[in-house]
């Protein structure tokens, strides 16, 4: 078959046009920077006039005191709320899928997709106050209770806990709407059948259900992945203060106040692209295992 080339599409190109603009300068035109990551950046000198140290600043990365422990607390808050976060929204999926009443399930949707679109700006604030040990709602509620007032936001353990909990709070409703794509898809036969066989609302779940959502979940778990070292920097930031570093540091709240509060611009781009390079083959390997398990491809 003969293809047929179209030239009036010129002006979808020039609808994309500044797009790429702002993309090449916000996104590509500053990796020059990444240069500082080899030098002793000075401002007053500047990238050419700055002295070479090739792979010091890499060195000096898993020699500072606080890197490991910065690192693992990545690891272990990312990881806690992509289990958590994958449970919560695959178990809501499962439930909204179950409501029959149009008007009630659009409203329970609205209402937790609302938090997505809420900034952490302003989700911290609030949380600020509520979780305050003198004052706050839930302390306040706690002590109606009989219990001690806790301090979640000054305690490492329980500053853990309430950043997990509040982004998954956050994000359930919206994340689980590829479930509730999928769930759609499934053939209603399916169920007919298990019907006449007998088949119960739980034994249709764990026959049909699951099988059927398998292999959308593997593809959400393998590709969420590759964004294992981001934490949240906008959540950490909002909620986190110098009482819970133990726990509550992460890599981008680090390179933050080691790089451009501390002035160290050099170290702080180190940290930055070591976290870069290892995000881009998780993100690869991520695509891979999604490929083998699920068959899924970016095109």
């Amino acid at each position: 078959m003969k293809k047929v080339h179209r030239n009036d599409s010129w002006h979808l190109y020039l609808m994309l046009l500044p797009a790429v603009v702002l993309t090449a300068i916000f996104v590509y035109a500053p990796m020059g920077g990444l240069v500082m990551a080899f030098q002793d950046y000075k401002p007053y000198l500047g990238m050419t006039g700055s002295k070479w140290v090739g792979l010091d600043q890499f060195k000096f990365l898993f020699e500072y005191p606080d890197s490991v422990q910065v690192i693992w607390n990545t690891l272990r808050i990312s990881v806690l709320k992509l289990i958590f976060g994958l449970i919560s929204t695959l178990t809501f999926a499962l439930l909204i899928n179950e409501v029959r009443v149009k008007f009630v399930r659009s409203a329970v949707q609205t209402l937790v997709f609302l938090p997505h679109f809420l900034s952490w700006v302003v989700l911290g604030g609030i949380f600020i106050e509520l979780l305050n040990p003198d004052y706050g709602l839930v302390n306040r509620l706690l002590q109606a209770l009989g219990m001690q007032p806790i301090f979640f936001l000054g305690n490492n353990n329980w500053f853990l806990f309430t950043l997990v909990s509040s982004e998954v709070w956050k994000e359930f409703g919206y994340g689980s709407i590829i479930f509730i794509a999928a769930l759609a898809g499934i053939n209603p036969a399916l169920y007919e059948a298990a019907q006449l066989d007998g088949a119960g609302k739980w034994r249709q779940m764990r026959s049909i259900t699951l099988p059927s959502l398998l292999p959308t979940i593997c593809v959400v778990f393998t590709l969420s992945l590759g964004q294992v070292l981001n934490a949240g920097f906008d959540q950490v930031f909002n909620l986190y203060n110098s009482l819970v570093y133990g726990k509550g540091d992460i890599i981008d709240t680090f390179v933050y106040r080691i790089g451009l509060i501390g002035g160290n611009f050099s170290f702080g781009t180190a940290i930055g692209l070591f976290k870069s390079v290892v995000g881009l083959f998780l993100i690869i390997g991520g695509y891979r295992l999604a490929y083998k398990v699920a068959g899924y491809k970016i095109f």
